[in-house]
């Protein structure tokens, strides 16, 4: 007798096996090269921003004479603070001078002296044959000045303060 083959038994469902996933991609990198590289990112960006808050600490004295300068922009508004605020414009700018300058070099300097120092950190002739000259008068309350004057000397300052590169 011949013997029939035997019957694979059918498949059920019940039978079925879940395929098994691969292990996930780990995001790290697996290769020394990357953590060079990554090394290299972080110390430019580290040394980006330790540059950036260096400026910004160096820049310091910028941001209180630019304040300053605009108390006394409010006070020239009001007539009875006028004279107080125009004298108040060459303390400003030999203060702010003096943040970085040697004294012993700018403290005697006056007269054309002086405004031919702030026309070096400055380029351009703006305060020995511009509005700056008034600087002088000023500093020894001499006059008043006429409001388009008072206007040119603080536009004048104002970018000289922002500016201004230290002698």
């Amino acid at each position: 007798m011949l013997a029939l083959p035997a019957q694979p038994p059918t498949p059920s469902i019940a039978d079925l096996k879940e395929i098994p996933l691969p292990p996930p991609v780990p995001y790290t990198p697996q290769t020394a090269g990357w953590w060079v590289l990554l090394a290299l990112v972080l110390l430019a960006v580290l040394w980006y921003v330790a540059r950036r808050l260096h400026r910004w600490w160096r820049n310091r004295y910028r941001r209180a004479a630019q304040k300053e300068l605009a108390a006394i922009e409010l006070a020239l508004a009001d007539p009875s603070q006028r004279e107080q605020a125009l004298a108040a414009v060459p303390a400003l700018v030999k203060r702010t001078v003096l943040t970085w300058a040697s004294r012993d070099a700018v403290a005697p300097l006056s007269g054309e002296a002086w405004l031919g120092y702030l026309d070096r950190t400055l380029a351009g002739e703006g305060f020995v044959r511009g509005p700056g000259r008034q600087l002088q008068m000023l500093a020894y309350g001499r006059g008043d000045m006429a409001s388009g004057d008072t206007d040119a000397l603080l536009a004048l300052l104002h970018r000289w303060i922002d500016d201004h590169v230290p002698a």
